[in-house]
């Protein structure tokens, strides 16, 4: 039983929601039809209370003493996320972290399609990779405007990141994926998710020497 809500939710929930999905498709893959959140967080290593609250934001619901339907999960999940429409995306920034995105299956099973990368490297300029041609920068406004997509996947040298963010926002860009190290200043409709994966790699190190260091 699916129950919507229309309420803000907090971005953590947000945040464990794919991580239940993808446990979820795994567990389906295997033959497992129903599932209980003190299955899910043994599994995942959270705790159950948490799991159930995160799981009732997006409207579904258990049977006592039978769990959760782990189809009608995956399919809450995903409506509630949005993962089962397609929302298109640019990418921008055809380097070497851009082309691997642009190769990247499982964005498509995510809800993000990338229909087309822009660069203002002539020599990447008409190059194509997984099906999504390079475009150069020039033909970006055009684009926008024709095809309306909304979302931009940023991954320009940190040097620019902002002067091509805001030229983003000018030509209809909504929401932003921030893959650079550049923190950007735009104006506050403009929806912006920061990835930083310097922040991931110096979070992860500094925990690996605590650990030594507790182990010497």
């Amino acid at each position: 039983m699916v129950d919507k809500q229309q309420h803000k939710v907090p971005e953590p929930t947000l945040k464990r929601l794919p991580v239940y999905l993808h446990y979820l498709k795994r567990a389906y893959e295997r033959g497992i039809l129903t599932i209980s959140a003190p299955q899910i967080g043994k599994e995942l290593n959270c705790d159950p209370t948490q799991v159930v609250k995160d799981l009732a934001t997006t409207g579904v619901k258990g049977r006592p003493r039978v769990g959760y339907s782990v189809h009608e999960l995956i399919q809450a999940i995903e409506g509630f996320l949005g993962f089962d429409l397609p929302n298109e995306a640019f990418l921008v920034g055809a380097g070497n972290l851009g082309t691997a995105l642009m190769s990247y299956p499982d964005f498509k099973s995510y809800g993000i399609n990338i229909v087309a990368a822009f660069d203002s490297d002539a020599s990447r300029i008409g190059r194509s990779s997984s099906g999504v041609n390079i475009i150069h920068m020039d033909k970006l406004p055009e684009l926008a405007q024709r095809l309306k997509v909304r979302i931009a996947i940023l991954t320009t040298p940190a040097g620019v990141a902002q002067e091509v963010a805001e030229h983003l926002v000018e030509c209809g860009i909504a929401a932003i994926w921030n893959l650079t190290p550049t923190r950007l200043n735009l104006p506050e409709k403009i929806v912006v998710q920061n990835t930083s994966m310097y922040a991931n790699v110096a979070v992860m190190l500094k925990k690996l020497k605590d650990t030594e260091s507790d182990n010497s």
